[in-house]
């Protein structure tokens, strides 16, 4: 078998933990934290979520979402969580993964009240270091919306680095957009030391 034809691997089961944060799986427990975050008005505008996003939409993507994408190798769904207290701050998620280049994508999400505090950057950061180090992935990259300054600022704090712009290769709440592409290599890694 050639690693084309391959059966995906399965996606790392993995917690991730800094000063101030978790970054664990999501569990059915986390339900009405996630329906919070993908139900603002801020989220949806840069994303393509139902409208009104429900706490029936966040269980199926904190339960079955989330173990059908780790089976079946394509990603997996966190959960950023405050250390001190355990509270839901956002979500981070990795998807279309790419087994025979070890490349895969992130994405994100935060709480309208966690807004500010560079959480998403941190928990971006640490799941790619993670998945760099430990998992021996290639090639991360963020896709955003070319409007979303806010986003745009989590790729730079994080240390992803400008790669170029995918002309109308996304959809957002209003309809078609422009996609800056951010990577993370290792080396980019190693350049950081």
């Amino acid at each position: 078998m050639t690693a084309q034809t391959a059966a995906p691997a399965r996606f790392p089961e993995l917690t991730v933990v800094t000063p101030r944060l978790v970054i664990r799986p999501l569990t059915a427990d986390d339900t009405v934290g996630v329906a919070a975050v993908f139900d603002d008005r801020q989220t949806r505008r840069w994303m393509s979520l139902p409208t009104p996003y429900t706490e029936s939409d966040a269980k199926m993507w904190c339960t079955w979402m989330a173990a059908e994408r780790r089976t079946s190798g394509d990603g997996d769904h966190y959960g950023i969580v405050h250390r001190d207290d355990d509270r839901l701050l956002g979500v981070v998620w990795t998807k279309r993964t790419d087994w025979a280049t070890m490349s895969t994508e992130i994405s994100y999400a935060v709480a309208p009240d966690a807004r500010g505090f560079g959480y998403t950057a941190e928990a971006a950061d640490a799941l790619a270091v993670d998945l760099i180090l430990e998992h021996g992935f290639q090639r991360l990259e963020l896709r955003v919306a070319a409007g979303n300054v806010a986003s745009r600022r989590v790729a730079e704090k994080a240390g992803f680095v400008y790669e170029g712009l995918l002309r109308n290769a996304g959809t957002v709440e209003s309809g078609r957009v422009d996609l800056s592409v951010w990577s993370l290599v290792p080396a980019d890694l190693r350049g950081a030391s």
